[in-house]
This record gives C-alpha cells, sequence and structure tokens, in this order.
C-alpha cells in the first residue's frame, strides 16, 4: 500500500497548500464567474494532502479561516448582504470539516489500484453528502427563513442541489487526482525513489 503521509516533503506540502488557497481564492472569491467554488474539494485535499507534524493541526483552521474571510470581502463588494450568510454559518465548520476528515480518512487507505479507487470515491461521495447534509440542517434550523416550511418540505426542496455538489466537487477532485498520478509517475518522481 502507498500511503501518501511519507512521500510528501514539508516543502511540497507548503507548495500544495498555496496553490488550493489559490484556488479557493479564485474560485470562492469570483474572481472566475466561470469556474464552480471548488471549497468542498479543496477542504478534502486539504485532508489529503497536508498531514506532516506541523501542519496537520494548523490546516484546517487556517483555510476554513480563508474561507471566512473571503465571504466576508464578496459580501462586502455586494454591499454587506448575502442570502447564505447568517446564524447558520458556524455550521459550515463542522460541514467543511466532514471534506477535511474524508480526505484524511482517504490518505491513510490510499491504493493505486482499483480498490483505492473505490475508496477515493467512496471518501469523496460520503463527504460531500455529510457536508450537505450539515450545512443544509444548520441552514434550515438557524438562518431565520424557514418558519413557514416543515422539515419534509425543506428537504425535498434542497435535495436538488446535491447532484450538482457532487458534480462540482468529483470534477476538481478527478482533475487532482489526474494531475497526482502523472506527477508521482513522472521520470522525474521515479528517478528521485530510486535515490531515497
Amino acid at each position: 500500500m502507498n500511503t501518501v503521509k511519507n512521500n510528501i516533503t514539508t516543502k511540497t506540502q507548503l507548495i500544495i497548500g498555496g496553490a488550493l488557497l489559490a484556488l479557493m481564492i479564485a474560485t470562492r472569491g469570483n474572481l472566475f464567474s466561470h469556474m464552480a467554488d471548488a471549497s468542498w474539494a479543496i477542504f478534502f485535499m486539504v485532508g489529503f494532502y497536508l498531514r506532516g507534524d506541523s501542519l496537520k493541526k494548523l490546516a484546517f483552521p487556517l483555510f476554513f479561516l480563508a474561507a471566512f474571510v473571503i465571504d466576508l470581502i464578496v459580501i462586502d463588494a455586494q454591499g454587506g448582504v448575502h442570502y447564505c450568510f447568517t446564524p447558520a454559518y458556524p455550521f459550515l465548520i463542522p460541514a467543511y470539516a466532514a471534506m477535511w476528515f474524508a480526505g484524511r480518512w482517504f490518505a491513510n487507505k490510499y491504493q493505486e489500484n482499483a480498490r483505492g479507487l473505490a475508496t477515493f470515491v467512496a471518501s469523496a461521495v460520503a463527504g460531500v453528502a455529510v457536508c450537505f447534509l450539515i450545512s443544509n440542517a444548520g441552514f434550515y434550523l438557524f438562518a431565520g427563513k424557514f418558519e413557514e416550511m416543515s422539515v419534509a418540505q425543506y428537504a425535498s426542496s434542497v435535495a436538488q442541489y446535491l447532484p450538482g455538489y457532487l458534480k462540482t466537487t468529483s470534477i476538481y477532485l478527478g482533475f487532482v487526482a489526474l494531475v497526482h498520478l502523472l506527477i508521482t509517475h513522472s521520470p522525474a518522481a521515479n528517478k528521485e525513489e530510486a535515490h531515497s
């Protein structure tokens, strides 16, 4: 079994972290309006890649803080009001933590074979499902917008958005998985592995 934890240097993890932060700024901050928000996939990748002793305690809080600051900047640019910025916002902490945990869990199960692919898909889908459930339950309970709507009505109303979140997260994670495999199986990576 190939484990990611031991194969990525701290320097490489910092480079990956910088790239993920740039992707979050670009997609969450609406710098490129045609790109969907990559935040859910980013939190999965933070859990998967940023695992060194110096990073594992700081990565999730720093990325959540970055997401919060980006949201505040975007909301301010939109005139200070946003439909989703409500007292339910703190529910994004456990929601994004579900994606982060799914990435960490997968890193411990990482294999480059059919079973590894199935584990990757299962962990990503589970992360998205739990993230979706927590964020929407919090929004229903604490946003102050659904007093007239039953739980069943709300659930059937928001369920239509789950496939979109799965699709967006899958596209980003699939792209990163492809890049990951290309880099780890490149001649330079194989040469470096032979010297270690």
